[in-house]
């Protein structure tokens, strides 16, 4: 069992107090680590760490930093087996599956150490003569980075990376459910040699995070979470006028047309329902499949999910695994009971199972109605709400009336149908034929209630830059 504390200013720091943060398998219920509660005075003492630090770091010639960030690539594929176990122990994945993620940590990691030599300002025109006009790109300064229990290694990386090559420190506050493979990160980081206060990661109490996001040296706080979280985050900003990034949540819209693949799409619908079991911002999260098909596609959607079983993915990887805790689970199956009472028919699913571990049995609900819960609000589970329509009109009409808008799918062979749905959605991603999977060379950015700013790509990445004009006469 790991008793992992908090990465400060390149030290690990118990907590004097003792406080502790039991960190339990959402698959078998046992306690797999422990970690240290930050302090307000150790988590204080990391903003001001990171703050001196940055000074020093944004003088670094960009490629000197991506020179770090590779190292600490190297150092995260060293310890990728390290951070796969402590992942797989505390999420309840398959060990390959959580191992891959800390491979592709190391990815996105490099990709933006590849910017170096790429983040670029602008020479504008003066209307005066003899004079120039230069914006430049410049570091914000201390970001604080919140991240997820979903896929907690890869969205840590995800945050600092373009953080880090842009010339900012970091404070992260990883999730309390998955904490311990942020400190295998820790580890990395110290390995590959990157300077005392450039990356701290702690884990705190909701005061401590409070206190940390409204200190005045936080120049911008980087979340992904739900809207709830969000709108915390906001009030954060607030005090000290600092930058948010939001990745909130999603209910990804799937449309399936009359001459769409039907075997297909109905299979890679189920594959985006049941990953990670349906803890994925951009999962499919409502269907809309044509009344012409409607009767064969709900037939593929059920066997698919019929042949998708739950259990214990470090038994079996090819099991659909838990939810992330006991609340999780009760708040997706009163969703279920409360879409049944208003109407829903349950195909498959929509039980708690005996025995432990926090599973939910893959859900099918048909004969839903645009209005209802299960198809307005996000449910961050193996659920999935099935509707018809009589044209794309209509099924364009119903995936926009909607709160988030974050990623959406289109399922058919016609190209005018495919266009008039990517230039007519609103929603920041558009999936053909495929469901989503967040290339980190695009940009990962909600609509509407799914956030502000983004992640990825140039884009993300200069989303932790600020502008300086400099007015040059000569």
């Amino acid at each position: 069992m790991s008793t992992d504390g908090n990465f400060i200013n390149n030290d690990f720091v118990t907590s004097p107090q003792g406080a502790m943060i039991p960190v339990y398998n959402p698959a078998t219920e046992g306690l797999v680590g422990q970690v240290h509660a930050a302090t307000s005075e150790q988590a204080l003492e990391a903003v001001d760490g990171a703050a001196k630090a940055q000074k020093a770091w944004r003088r670094l010639t960009s490629a000197e930093r991506a020179s770090y960030m590779h190292k600490l690539a190297e150092a995260l594929m060293e310890r990728r087996d390290a951070i796969g176990r402590a992942l797989a122990d505390e999420s309840g994945k398959s060990l390959e599956d959580a191992t891959n993620e800390a491979v592709y940590a190391a990815d996105i990691t490099r990709y933006h150490a590849e910017w170096a030599r790429r983040i670029e300002g602008d020479i504008v025109p003066s209307d005066t003569p003899d004079e120039s006009l230069l914006l430049q790109r410049e570091p914000i300064g201390v970001v604080a980075c919140l991240i997820p229990f979903n896929y907690p290694v890869f969205t840590l990386l995800r945050k600092i990376a373009p953080a880090l090559i842009t010339g900012n420190t970091v404070v992260v506050r990883p999730s309390n459910n998955t904490p311990c493979s942020a400190f295998e990160i820790a580890k990395a980081v110290k390995d590959a040699g990157i300077p005392a206060g450039v990356v701290n990661i702690l884990t705190m109490d909701h005061a401590t995070a409070e206190a940390v996001c409204t200190h005045p040296k936080i120049g911008m706080i980087t979340l992904t979470g739900s809207v709830g979280a969000g709108r915390k985050v906001l009030e954060y900003s607030q005090v000290n006028i600092a930058k948010a990034s939001l990745e909130l949540g999603g209910k990804s819209p799937a449309i399936v047309e009359p001459d769409a693949d039907l075997e297909q799409a109905a299979q890679q619908i189920i594959g985006s329902k049941t990953t990670n079991c349906g803890q994925l911002c951009t999962a499919i999260e409502r269907v809309y499949v044509h009344e012409s098909v409607s009767k064969e596609f709900i037939g593929l959607l059920k066997s698919n999910l019929e042949a998708c079983s739950f259990g214990n993915r470090a038994e079996n990887s090819r099991l659909m695994g838990p939810l992330i805790n006991e609340n999780t689970r009760l708040n997706v199956h009163q969703m279920v009971e409360r879409a049944i009472d208003d109407g829903a028919s349950l195909q498959s699913g929509g039980y708690i199972p005996e025995g432990p571990g926090y599973f939910y049995p893959p859900t099918l609900l048909t004969q839903c109605r645009q209005d209802m819960e299960i198809v307005q609000e996000e449910i961050f589970g193996p659920v999935l709400p099935v509707l018809t329509y009589g044209n794309i009109d209509e099924a364009l009409a119903m995936a926009n009336d909607h709160q988030f808008g974050l990623a959406s799918v289109i399922f058919t062979e016609n190209y005018r149908t495919a266009m008039k749905i990517a230039n007519n959605i609103e929603a920041g991603e558009v999936y053909i034929n495929r469901t989503p999977s967040d290339p980190f060379q695009g940009y990962h950015a909600g609509w509407k209630r799914s956030g502000l700013g983004g992640d990825d790509g140039k884009h993300g990445m200069l989303d932790y830059t600020q502008t300086r004009l400099v007015v040059m006469s000569y």
